[in-house]
């Protein structure tokens, strides 16, 4: 038998509650992340996407649908020489990066054993990284100049005759400053993927009567993949679209796609620079999809 409820004189009215079918709970919840992606990332690549497609001349951009901004960028062997230099920095800041990242959160993990000095050490790290890039990238001059620290040192001491002319000005102060800037991006998803290895498979592999570097081998290393591929992704594009530290530390002696568009939207060429970047983009989206293929990033997001 159904109830009848009265409504007394003054009292308020039951409020009415929106029921929301179950299938769109889902898109509201991510409602405002797609509305947050589609504003900040996929409408300005659309825009850079179009105005590649635009003619230029010395003063302005005309809209209108042409192809030779990417026929200038794919065929000239300038630009395919400064894609190959600037896959060199990547291939050979990532290797450094990873080698150096993969040690230190090695011992900050296995070595380390209290929770909180493995923290305050992480925040040691981190502390270079409270300044700007920029100032941490000029530091260098100073260091690496013809009369700076490292050749006074070594010229003081006997070693070498005269100042050392390729430390500063040359793809090894890139290579050096992308280093010192880059190495924390790979340190910390090592570290974090590391801290969550449960140690006790690797007392069962000690017990078992694997030696050290089996157990580095066979448990550590595949265990620690996803980590690794996280910070190969964080590396590889910030190297990818680095300008100033090419610029600054180079000396203008070697290039970069980046550094590239940055002289192409300097003289108002930007259709072009706006096709480098959609090449660019590709580039190391391809990549990242390559390291995606190989390695389950799934479970450390």
């Amino acid at each position: 038998m159904a109830t009848v409820r009265f409504i007394g004189v003054g009292e308020p009215k039951p409020k009415r509650v929106l029921q929301v079918p179950l299938r769109l709970v889902s898109y509201l919840q991510a409602t405002p992340l797609a509305v947050i992606l589609g504003a900040f990332l996929l409408l300005p690549i659309l825009m850079i996407s179009v105005v590649s497609f635009w003619d230029y001349d010395f003063a302005q951009m005309y809209p209108d649908f042409v192809t030779f901004n990417y026929t200038e960028t794919l065929g000239s062997w300038v630009t395919w020489k400064t894609y190959l230099n600037t896959l060199k920095f990547a291939f050979v800041v990532w290797a450094i990066t990873l080698f150096v990242g993969f040690w230190a959160a090695y011992f900050l993990a296995f070595h380390i054993r209290t929770s909180a000095m493995q923290m305050v050490l992480f925040l040691v790290c981190t502390v270079p990284f409270l300044t700007s890039n920029i100032i941490r990238m000029i530091s260098w001059i100073p260091v690496l100049g013809r009369n700076g620290l490292v050749n006074t040192t070594l010229v003081n001491a006997g070693i070498v005759s005269q100042p050392i002319e390729w430390l500063l000005y040359s793809d090894f102060a890139v290579v050096l400053a992308m280093v010192h800037l880059y190495t924390l991006f790979m340190v910390t998803p090592i570290f974090n993927t590391l801290m969550r290895i449960d140690k006790s498979l690797v007392e069962a592999a000690r017990d078992a009567g694997a030696s050290s570097f089996q157990i580095l081998t066979n448990v550590i290393l595949p265990l620690a993949k996803p980590g690794m591929a996280i910070g190969t992704i964080f590396v590889v594009t910030l190297v990818m679209a680095d300008f100033s530290t090419v610029q600054v530390m180079s000396g203008g002696q070697s290039a970069s796609v980046a550094l590239m568009m940055k002289n192409q939207m300097s003289l108002l060429q930007y259709p072009a620079a706006a096709a480098n970047a959609v090449v660019l983009l590709v580039l190391v989206l391809l990549m990242v999809a390559g390291i995606l293929r190989i390695v389950d990033i799934r479970k450390e997001l």
